[in-house]
């Protein structure tokens, strides 16, 4: 069995000017992770930010604006490398105005980076972060307590600051916590370990983020294929590909085995798995999240947008849909509006039938039944689909329990979600599957 490559997704996020791209800077700078024409451009922008020294920060903050202002407003993706991991990051804003761009960069993450102002301590911004990486089911959360150096390094003011965390942490869905305290801007604990905190005996960022278990954050049980296209190579010159029938997408949940019986939705035929192809060739068994392309044992109607699920962790199939939303767009959601659902790689058209409420993520309350979900405003609601989607809550399975909604007519992605746990499941009578 093919092992994937270990990678690992995180984003930073907090409030503004707690340093989080300096922070980035910092690791790709001291990691040894830069070009010698990244630095270059680094050492030709230092005099936008005055003063002639060279700011970290701009290796991520690219947009003029985001420059001349000293804040994040886009998301901005990097990608470095140490012989133990390769990481891909998000640099995500920290003003609550950019709310919905920060869920978009946290989406895909393993591990979130709240970091807090030594000096400000924990703000509604340090708790509207977190309540969020909670929400989007982030499984490891790092509290980087910045600018230490600024309050003389104190060991009370860093356990002031964990403390207040700890009062509200046990509200959310968050089982681990990481507390390192550091200077982004000097360098103490991110990549080096800092000869200022005796008192700290963790480990540094970086050695955190290149050791933190990630490999149970996949979700292996209940097999997955959501079909993103069916493969019909009919290569003239290869009398072995003539008739072959396979079905290619990403593994979103589980593993699957040759010989393995599989059911196949929506048309709810039972088959087993014929071959497994990947990149390198057959395989005996894959797993999320490898893609892949299954042949069959048996001719069956699939299309881009059928799944292919294993027999025994039956998901949900519904056109009733109970769900959490991040609202994206600056006109107001309302019950009663259509647009199109995004699920995997299947999109129908869906009604929004309710608003069931909306939270305030600073003190974790809900509000029942808004008249309406303003933009980065986070609320629950209900939908109605024109077809039945296959999915699993979100709490189990991230790709098969979220989706994005999309405008009709000018095509603008509007919200982002995730569904709640189906009521009801594919039902199983005596081996015939009913939809």
């Amino acid at each position: 069995m093919t092992v994937p490559i270990d990678i690992l997704r995180f984003n930073t996020c907090g409030s503004v000017d707690d340093g989080k791209s300096t922070l980035i800077g910092r690791l790709l700078y001291d990691s040894k992770s830069l070009m010698e024409d990244q630095i270059e451009a680094l050492e030709r922008s230092a005099d936008i930010t005055g003063g002639g020294q060279i700011n970290l920060a701009n290796l991520t903050d690219g947009l003029r604006a985001e420059r001349e202002q000293g804040i994040t407003i886009d998301v901005a993706y990097r990608y470095f490398a140490t012989p133990r991991r390769k990481f891909i990051i998000a640099d995500t804003p920290g003003h609550v105005q950019y709310t919905r761009n920060m869920v978009t960069g946290a989406s895909n993450a393993n591990l979130s980076i709240v970091l807090v102002d030594a000096r400000l301590g924990v703000i509604e911004q340090s708790r509207r972060h977190t309540a969020i990486a909670s929400l989007l089911r982030i499984p490891h959360l790092v509290v980087a307590v910045n600018k230490m150096d600024l309050v003389g390094w104190s060991e009370q003011r860093f356990f002031e600051i964990r403390a207040q965390f700890e009062e509200f942490l046990p509200r959310l869905d968050i089982k681990d916590v990481k507390f390192i305290p550091l200077s982004a801007l000097n360098g103490d604990n991110v990549v080096d370990a800092s000869p200022h905190t005796p008192w700290y005996v963790g480990p540094t960022l970086l050695g955190h983020l290149e050791t933190v278990h990630i490999a149970s954050d996949w979700n292996l049980q209940g097999f997955r294929l959501p079909v993103q296209w069916v493969n019909r190579p009919n290569n003239p010159t290869d009398a072995s590909l003539h008739d072959f029938r396979g079905f290619s997408g990403q593994i979103a949940g589980g593993i699957v085995r040759v010989g393995q019986k599989v059911l196949t939705l929506p048309a709810g035929v039972v088959t087993t798995v014929k071959e497994i192809w990947t990149y390198d060739g057959k395989v005996k068994e894959a797993f999320c999240p490898q893609s892949v392309t299954l042949v069959l044992a048996d001719d069956i109607d699939i299309s881009r947008g059928s799944m292919i699920i294993g027999a025994d962790y039956l998901p949900g199939c519904t056109t009733e849909l109970h769900a959490e939303i991040c609202w994206m767009h600056p006109r107001p959601l309302q019950a009663g509006k259509k647009y199109f659902l995004k699920h995997t790689t299947h999109t129908v058209q869906v009604i929004v039938t309710e608003l069931v409420n909306q939270l305030n993520v600073a003190t974790l309350e809900t509000e029942d039944q808004p008249e309406a979900l303003a933009m980065n405003a986070i609320g629950e609601i209900r939908l109605r689909t024109a077809k039945p989607i296959v999915f699993d809550g979100y709490g189990t399975n991230r790709l098969t329990g979220s989706f994005i909604l999309i405008e009709q007519g000018t095509n603008a992605t509007v919200a982002a979600g995730m569904l709640l746990p189906p009521r009801e499941t594919v039902k199983s009578e005596n081996g015939d599957y009913v939809i």
